[in-house]
């Protein structure tokens, strides 16, 4: 399997780009917002990828963090979603919005995806919401597992030239999610809650610092009344 590609950007499409990887051309499909955070033609990219192999079909799908495809592979798990529906919801929330909206059970969110139904949605919220918590927690270990070993990589012979402009492979927002879910789950809240409170607390204040949603998710998370 192919898990990771490193190379130079050869060709760009409405939906997918083409890699050369030591002379090697990879077709590679992509979600909006990867295809939109992806360098230009003929600069170096290196993309997370997810192979589909059958009998008559062999596609690579890219992302640029784990987070990102983590989610891909839930989504596809789900009875209905296959890689376009997949691919769809991510244009349309991001991985981070996508953590957020199946952890409050936000089925309108992921239904305004590109040919994603009310049913799909709500099945998709219902199937995935326990373990919204374990993909969030991802957020704080991005960045060192990207670092990391990877066996399943192909590169370049040769270094390739920097990119001009390559997007962040972690977010700010998802590593401030992880961390003020490990808070949480360190304070006695069980993922479920404290996953649903640092979704809403995040869905509210973008860009607040772990210290903030933690805050915001203990006001959440406070007996009313």
């Amino acid at each position: 399997m192919i898990g990771k590609l490193t190379g130079r950007l050869d060709y760009r499409a409405a939906d997918h780009v083409l890699i050369d990887v030591r002379g090697v051309g990879y077709i590679v499909y992509c979600s909006d917002r990867t295809m939109a955070a992806l360098p230009g033609v003929g600069e170096a990219v290196s993309i997370y990828t997810d192979m589909v192999v059958r009998e008559d079909l062999m596609q690579l799908y890219g992302f640029l963090s784990l987070i990102e495809k983590e989610w891909h592979r839930l989504l596809c798990s789900v009875q209905g979603v296959g890689a376009k529906v997949s691919l769809a919801i991510l244009s349309a929330l991001g991985p981070d919005g996508v953590s957020r909206s199946i952890a409050l059970g936000d089925w309108g969110a992921v239904k305004a995806a590109k040919g994603v139904g009310p049913k799909t949605a709500q099945r998709i919220v219902l199937d995935l919401k326990d373990k919204a918590p374990g993909v969030m927690a991802m957020g704080g270990t991005v960045t060192e597992a990207m670092d990391g070993p990877n066996l399943d990589v192909v590169e370049l012979s040769e270094p390739a030239p920097a990119p001009k402009r390559m997007a962040k492979p972690a977010s700010g927002s998802a590593a401030a999610s992880a961390g003020a879910l490990s808070a949480l789950s360190n304070l006695g809240y069980g993922p479920s809650e404290a996953a649903s409170a640092v979704a809403e607390a995040a869905a509210n204040d973008p860009e607040a610092g772990e210290a903030n949603l933690i805050r915001a998710a203990l006001k959440l998370l406070a007996p009313k009344g």
